[in-house]
């Protein structure tokens, strides 16, 4: 009989060292914390603090945050994401009220505005989307406006019709990785659903700024990331981002490789000639991450692309 007392301990797992190109500090500004506190103030969600964002002392410090609509459960559980999952609550009336005010108090030039999904209702949550950038177009009428939406499966094209009819500036919207993962990283999405949405928006305004992103470090291959950047042109997507892939908890996706500077600078190259308007290609780069000045340098792009063509 074994002896189990004696024998030595199963060793625990190694946290993941992350490489120095990616560490951050943590906040301490008081700029940061006031915009914490207005935040909480008006009962609002950010996908800064939801998500466990890198960045987010560097943006709140600078008055930046992304707003997330529509509560702070999603109904997906998807392997990479952060935020809680389960049922929601119910929407909340004044919600959109109080993003026009936070945009308001914090002088936002740019505001980007994202959401759970809510698969709980009949319009996936579009209708608030639709409220809220009403609701800033009237208090604070020179802010420009970015939306990262859902996929709103099974009510995409109503949902993406009555949202572009309210006028966004940016719709973006996610595929976060190449086609071959989605069973394991995405498994609520389908890939070329999302490449359709983003169609359906340039279908219903070709001026409406069409953006992206994926994610690096999941397992993907070289010669997928590519083909996924040659889908996003056949569709007519304006804005590419590209990020690390951080792992939030040992529950959710592993990290498979940690991507360095260099081979984001390929990436970003490459996308460049494929005919993007804007490229953001770093290990920290989120989609809301200097949304504004990307925002101002892809319509500059575009004005300059019109005037070549004249």
């Amino acid at each position: 009989m074994n002896d189990l007392s004696s024998a030595p301990a199963p060793d625990k797992p190694e946290r993941q060292r992350k490489p120095d190109w990616i560490r951050v500090k943590a906040p301490t500004s008081r700029e940061y914390a006031n915009t914490r506190d207005l935040m909480r103030g008006l009962g609002l969600n950010t996908v800064c603090e939801e998500a466990a964002c890198p960045n987010i002392g560097e943006c709140w410090s600078k008055k930046h945050a992304t707003v997330m609509i529509l509560g702070d459960v999603c109904t997906r559980a998807c392997a990479f994401c952060n935020v809680k999952t389960g049922m929601p609550r119910k929407v909340d009336a004044s919600e959109p009220e109080h993003v026009a005010e936070a945009a308001a108090k914090l002088g936002l030039e740019h505001i980007v505005i994202t959401s759970v999904d809510r698969d709980d209702l009949a319009d996936g949550g579009a209708g608030q989307f639709v409220k809220v950038i009403e609701a800033l177009r009237r208090t604070t009428p020179d802010t420009t406006i970015e939306i990262l939406t859902p996929d709103f499966r099974g009510k995409m094209r109503a949902a993406v019709e009555a949202i572009v009819a309210a006028g966004p500036d940016v719709y973006n919207h996610n595929l976060e990785t190449v086609p071959r993962l989605y069973p394991t990283i995405r498994p609520g999405a389908r890939y070329y659903a999302s490449l359709r949405l983003l169609e359906e928006v340039k279908r219903h305004d070709p001026m409406v700024f069409t953006k992206s992103g994926v994610m690096l470090g999941l397992g993907e291959e070289r010669l997928e990331v590519h083909q996924v950047m040659d889908d996003m042109r056949c569709a007519e997507i304006d804005f590419l981002t590209m990020g690390q892939y951080l792992r939030p908890t040992p529950k959710h996706a592993e990290v498979k490789e940690f991507v360095t500077p260099q081979a984001f600078s390929a990436y970003g190259a490459i996308a460049r000639a494929k005919g993007f308007l804007q490229v953001a290609a770093t290990p920290l780069t989120r989609s809301s991450y200097h949304a504004g000045d990307d925002f101002r340098a892809m319509r500059a792009a575009r004005e300059a692309k019109l005037a070549k063509a004249r």
